[in-house]
């Protein structure tokens, strides 16, 4: 079958857009259908779409609203590389990142020029993101001076505004009620935070697993990489996504594992230097069991809220709260702002670039009963 779509970057991710027409009619189908497009489960995912990494293995399933509170409704999918799996749990907010543009080059919202705001529904979590669009012409402009950690080149600013993104997946601030929990690993006890925020992440210090904070993602050991695991699993189980054993299958993208640190200098994957005086935290992260080669933007989210918050394991250093929030991921800085109101987060926001990159069709290995028929 002959399926429209487009390819487009978002942020420090790459993902293949679908208007929601051209998706198969019975929702039961998605999955199935989205595993052969995207070419899994296999590791390089050579017969499909997918680019082999985490990173590029994901699909925004986008219509326009009927709703006069937003104009965009999104759905995220985290396709498996490895299994037959597709996670349509939590969201991604890189990719959020390219669906205001897409909307405006499919005609879904009306332009107005400098910048466009596309109000998005992600389905997933049920919050609203704010996209601002810079328009030119009637289109979408790309081209800018802007440049974020871990893409090449520079581009015009995508800023994203989080609204009330607290309990996105679970609907609670906390899962488990509390700002700190323990969790038994072998033979010692280990203190976790398990905050939902735009996405739920498990938070870990990096001093308590042996670490700096500091390393890259190609420096864990086998041994580290399968302890994260088995501490993500654990927090899975405690937010009922699945059990500790099939955690890893039935809940592999959300909580998203997260090691946190204080300042301090690193030298990033491009070999730049960054002194400890450019950021508040240094924060490394876990994608689909593999380290996260940046940071997702729903865990700079949390991560934010979290240091605005009491009694979590990050807050716990965290002695400035400045309006602007600068996190150290392996590929650079990344900033947010935070927005508050009455001393209370109303929004987070964040900046990113995203651009179409191939729009055409993709054939399917398979039939599906589609909502309309394709030539």
């Amino acid at each position: 079958m002959r399926i429209p779509i487009a390819l487009m970057r978002g942020g420090t991710s790459k993902g293949v857009f679908i208007d929601q027409q051209h998706m198969p009619i019975h929702r039961e189908l998605w999955e199935a259908f989205l595993l052969d497009i995207m070419g899994s489960p296999d590791h390089r995912q050579i017969d499909g779409l997918g680019g082999g990494n985490s990173l590029t293995s994901k699909v925004a399933i986008i219509q326009p609203s009927l709703s006069p509170n937003y104009d965009i409704e999104y759905t995220f999918a985290q396709v498996s590389i490895h299994d037959q799996f597709v996670d349509f749990k939590g969201n991604c907010g890189n990719i959020s990142s390219a669906v205001g543009p897409y909307a405006i080059s499919k005609g879904f919202v009306s332009t107005k020029e400098p910048v466009t705001s596309v109000r998005i529904l992600n389905t997933n979590t049920n919050k609203i993101i704010v996209a601002e669009v810079q328009v030119e012409k009637g289109e979408v402009k790309t081209e800018g001076c802007y440049s974020i950690p871990g893409v090449p080149g520079t581009g015009a600013p995508v800023f994203l505004s989080f609204s009330q993104p607290e309990g996105a997946v679970t609907g609670k601030l906390y899962p488990t009620g509390k700002p700190q929990d323990q969790i038994k690993l072998g033979n010692r006890l280990l203190n976790i935070s398990i905050v939902d925020v735009a996405n739920p992440l498990v938070l870990v210090r990096a001093s308590d697993l042996g670490l700096l904070g500091t390393e890259l993602p190609t420096e864990y050991t086998k041994e580290q990489l399968k302890e994260f695991e088995q501490i993500r699993a654990l927090a899975a189980e405690k937010c009922g996504f699945s059990n500790r054993e099939n955690a890893t299958k039935l809940s592999p993208a959300v909580p998203k594992l997260t090691i946190v640190a204080e300042p301090a200098d690193y030298m990033d994957t491009n070999g730049n230097f960054h002194s400890s005086r450019e950021m508040d935290l240094l924060i490394r992260m876990m994608s689909m069991q593999k380290p996260h080669q940046a940071l997702a933007i729903t865990g700079a989210i949390c991560a934010t809220a979290c240091a605005f918050l009491d009694g979590n394991i990050l807050s716990d250093f965290i002695q400035i709260k400045n309006e602007v929030f600068r996190l150290g991921h392996p590929a650079g800085i990344m900033d947010t702002k935070v927005e508050l109101v009455g001393g209370h987060i109303a929004a987070i926001k964040v900046a990113r670039t995203a651009r179409m990159i191939l729009e055409g069709a993709v054939y399917t290995k398979n039939s599906y009963h589609l909502l309309e028929q394709h030539a």
